[in-house]
């Protein structure tokens, strides 16, 4: 039985995998035709700029594209967004492929679809290991699913990155919250630890407090408070990195 995040990825243009039936986000899907305006037509002109010549003209058809996009529901605008990510991606423009890629996870998690959120975030850290927004969201998504071991990798992967990126002291914040947020003895010890390698020697006594306790007095009691408030997190966590200039 399918959740209802993914239903609605399917709903939106989505497709299995042929071999093992999860979600596909390669730039082979085809859209239902059903009753998908403007949905449909945004992902049939992509579709044909797939096909033709790339150049000037079909550049400014993906901005036209980018443009009609920005101003749907998050719920339609994240599938065109993640196709024009493959569309740049195809003619050679790397850097604007991720920034549209980021642009669907943004819409993703504001359309509450963590699932899809975290496929196409792997894309982008499969293209750009060093994405350090991504590699938070991640980890935020890791969290919200209660998949901790998941989240340890990822948190170690996010803490590599940042500290080659420069960004320690931003990423110091995001992780005590995570500390603050889990439930997980696990991952509170990768915390403690990422947080003395990255240098932040105060939050790393606070988080080691916490581990003593067994967690931080402010961790959720029931899984759906903590899922939602780390969703809460990963929205936040990309407006603020956003704000500091990076692309993803």
């Amino acid at each position: 039985m399918h959740s209802v995040a993914y239903r609605r990825f399917l709903d939106a243009g989505g497709r299995e995998h042929p071999s093992n039936g999860k979600p596909d986000f390669g730039d082979e899907r085809t859209p239902s035709t059903a009753g998908r305006n403007p949905l449909t037509k945004w992902l049939d002109s992509l579709g044909s700029l797939f096909k033709g010549s790339s150049g000037a003209a079909s550049d400014k058809h993906l901005q036209e594209l980018a443009e009609e996009a920005e101003r749907a529901s998050p719920g339609s605008r994240w599938a065109v967004f993640n196709r024009l990510g493959d569309a740049y991606l195809k003619a050679g423009d790397r850097l604007r492929a991720l920034r549209y890629f980021g642009k669907a996870i943004d819409a993703l998690l504001l359309d509450d679809q963590p699932e899809p959120a975290r496929a196409v975030a792997k894309k982008v850290v499969r293209l750009h290991p060093e994405a350090i927004r991504t590699l938070c969201t991640v980890t935020w998504l890791d969290l919200a699913s209660m998949k901790f071991p998941n989240a340890v990798e990822s948190l170690r992967e996010y803490v590599r990155g940042a500290k080659e990126g420069g960004q320690e002291r931003l990423a110091c914040g995001q992780v005590l919250e995570m500390a603050r947020l889990t439930p997980d003895s696990g991952f509170l010890a990768e915390a403690v630890e990422a947080l003395e390698v990255m240098g932040c020697s105060e939050n790393a006594a606070q988080a080691r407090e916490w581990v003593e306790k067994g967690q931080s007095p402010k961790a959720p009691k029931d899984k759906k408070t903590f899922h939602a408030l780390c969703l809460k997190a990963a929205i936040g966590s990309n407006v603020k990195m956003k704000d500091k200039g990076t692309v993803v």
